[in-house]
């Protein structure tokens, strides 16, 4: 075993129902006057998101809204993004909303004092520190979903337009330094906007916990958010106002963005492709290849998968009662069970197969993976085939 491995841990968290009344003193805290709030386009007219610039003003503050993102955000809506906050004056990101928000927001105060291309910094070896460290705006997070975990985490993605790539970029100080997580802000969220983001962070903690290496702390922080997973998310479905389900929630989602760290694997690998050139919603995908990866990597996860089903309290306690679990999550939630339901064309499957050999989650997978490998996964989840045996 080898022991040589970094750690790391998420920032300072106000958590609980109401907290969003800190977020003026977190931005004078940080030094921040003029904040950029970046949020999603669904949600830039909802009441919470006015709200929220009242109070900014309140507060003695004064703020602009940029919501121009997609859903898979595009490295022109970071460029976009960037000159509203020059041309406004801003010396500091609210990120507020849901994972494309906060992507955008991290990335816009990351890239707002850089002078290279974004690209630059793509997660790969050591480009992290080509970036110039002063030249990163103070981040503040609000989530409004609970699933990607972004609001605690030191990367974010974006498409690049010209190659169709879904790109992680890493920075240690890409992490927001206060985040503000109020179950409030979560309880709006529709049925199914709950269940995607909620196999999301199922995805992180499954994903982090399964992946090789030594990294005991965040398998435990894995398996909490799995089993608050299990208990709440059918809850937070059911009852979208269960304020207690979404505080239960929002918990799992940084949880899984924390362990993750740890690594990731094929799910993602997977995933990242089809939503750069389909624009599928990243938790649903996930959701939809989950099965197939969980089956192609079998032969290195049985025992860990195992202890997995023992503190969830699976029936059977094996793998085969993990795999059963999510195939009866994706039955209840409504999880198309194939690539094809989600567009994905047979004739385009060797060009995301190599896509996703090159993502970097797939160096983490629990199984060594390249396009082959890959390919095979691609088409037992386009016809739904499911061999686990």
């Amino acid at each position: 075993m080898n022991f040589w491995t970094n750690w790391n841990y998420p920032t300072a968290v106000h958590f609980g129902i109401g907290r969003i009344k800190d977020l003026s003193n977190a931005c004078k805290n940080l030094g921040i006057t003029q904040p950029l709030l970046v949020t999603d386009p669904g949600i830039a007219g909802l009441p919470m998101i006015a709200d929220t610039v009242q109070a900014i003003a309140d507060g003695g503050l004064s703020t602009t809204v940029f919501s121009d993102i997609q859903s898979n955000p595009l490295g022109s809506n970071v460029i976009d993004g960037l000159t509203q906050y020059h041309d406004g004056g801003h010396d500091g990101v609210i990120a507020f909303g849901g994972g494309s928000a906060m992507d955008t927001g991290k990335l816009i105060a990351f890239m707002s004092g850089q002078t290279r291309s974004m690209w630059d910094f793509e997660d790969i070896g050591d480009n992290w520190t080509l970036a110039n460290p002063e030249g990163i705006a103070p981040i503040i997070a609000v989530p409004t979903t609970s699933g990607t975990g972004s609001e605690v985490g030191r990367a974010a993605v974006a498409t690049e337009e010209e190659t169709h790539t879904k790109k992680i970029l890493f920075h240690p100080k890409m992490m927001p330094s206060v985040v503000i997580c109020d179950p409030n802000l979560v309880a709006g969220l529709p049925a199914n906007l709950t269940a995607w983001t909620g196999m999301d962070a199922l995805a992180h903690c499954l994903e982090a916990y399964l992946a090789p290496g030594y990294h005991p702390m965040a398998d435990g922080i894995a398996l909490e958010g799995m089993r608050l997973i299990k208990d709440w998310l059918p809850e937070a479905i059911a009852d979208g106002a269960n304020l207690e389900a979404r505080a239960h929630m929002m918990s799992a989602a940084a949880m899984g963005a924390t362990a993750f760290q740890k690594g990731l694997g094929a799910i993602h690998s997977l995933s990242h492709p089809v939503g750069s050139v389909y624009d599928t919603h990243h938790g649903l995908t996930n959701a939809v290849f989950m099965p197939y990866v969980l089956a192609h990597n079998r032969p290195a996860i049985e025992d860990t998968s195992a202890r997995l089903a023992r503190w969830l309290d699976l029936p059977g306690g094996s793998f085969s009662a993990v795999l059963d679990w999510v195939m009866e999550l994706r039955t209840r939630f409504d999880i198309p069970h194939t690539a094809a339901d989600l567009g994905v064309e047979e004739s385009r499957l060797e060009e995301l197969a190599a896509m996703a050999a090159v993502d970097p989650t797939a160096g983490t997978n629990p199984v060594p993976i390249g396009q082959a490998e890959i390919l095979e996964m691609y088409r037992s989840a386009m016809v739904g085939q499911l061999d686990s045996s």
